[in-house]
């Protein structure tokens, strides 16, 4: 029954049904799992370093080139958090920042009906962003099979940009697509096939870690502090200033 399905969308097993336990065996449980999640990544750690390093030295090379996340559904709303703080805390270009998300924009608050499906739309969006050797492309699926993301990396492939595969099934076809792979193996999840749980849960983990990690060796903290955070509030602000004195 299960021979074809991934982990990610498996009932699970090692409980009751979720709906089943008290409220209190339930955030226990819940808790037990996203911190599962964490140890999830820490096994990825080899291959995530990997693929920092990677994409430091493409983007420290290539003056002009972009970050671009790539996913749909949770994954892409995944990537836009992850992606949109990198301004902020570290200043890092909006012109060197990117999104390609099945749906569009309107995705990101909306769930667009068939949009993961559409590889007609992902070949398109890869030539409307003019995507190229200088850009990186961090693509994201929980079931490692989404046919828009594989689209995505595959096209971007062709275009001999750096790409990098998150992919939660470690038998997903978004690792054929990746020059550089990282595989995390969340499994189950409490309410069968609810990947915004642990499996969102440890991309969000794993991209803190890769990002945080890029623009740390990019210069862009110093002493441990947001050297070149851009002070858009008064909170901000105030930090600036206990910086620079």
């Amino acid at each position: 029954m299960y021979k074809n399905i991934p982990k990610t969308e498996r009932i699970y097993k090692k409980s009751k049904p979720i709906d089943q336990l008290s409220s209190a065996e339930a955030i226990s449980l819940m808790i037990k799992e996203h911190r599962g999640a964490s140890l999830d990544v820490k096994k990825a750690k080899a291959s995530i370093e990997i693929a920092t390093n990677k994409i430091f030295n493409h983007l420290n090379t290539n003056p002009n080139g972009r970050l671009i996340y790539v996913g749909a559904g949770t994954s892409g709303r995944i990537g836009v958090q992850d992606g949109v703080e990198l301004i902020p805390t570290f200043n890092w270009p909006k012109s060197r920042l990117d999104y390609i998300i099945a749906g569009g924009n309107k995705a990101v608050l909306n769930s667009v009906e068939n949009a993961e499906d559409d590889i007609l739309e992902a070949t398109e969006i890869v030539l409307k962003k003019l995507i190229n050797s200088q850009d990186v492309l961090i693509g994201l699926a929980a079931s490692g099979n989404t046919p828009f993301t594989c689209k995505v990396l595959e096209e971007a492939n062709k275009k001999n940009a750096l790409t990098i595969a998150i992919s939660n099934n470690p038998n997903g076809k978004l690792l054929k697509f990746g020059k550089y792979k990282i595989i995390l193996n969340t499994k189950e999840e409490l309410i069968a096939g609810s990947t915004r749980l642990k499996a969102g849960t440890a991309q969000k983990i794993c991209l803190n870690v890769i990002s945080s990690l890029v623009m740390i060796k990019l210069g862009r903290v110093k002493n441990g502090i947001m050297s070149h955070m851009l002070p858009t509030n008064q909170k901000l602000r105030d930090r600036k200033l206990r910086i620079d004195t």
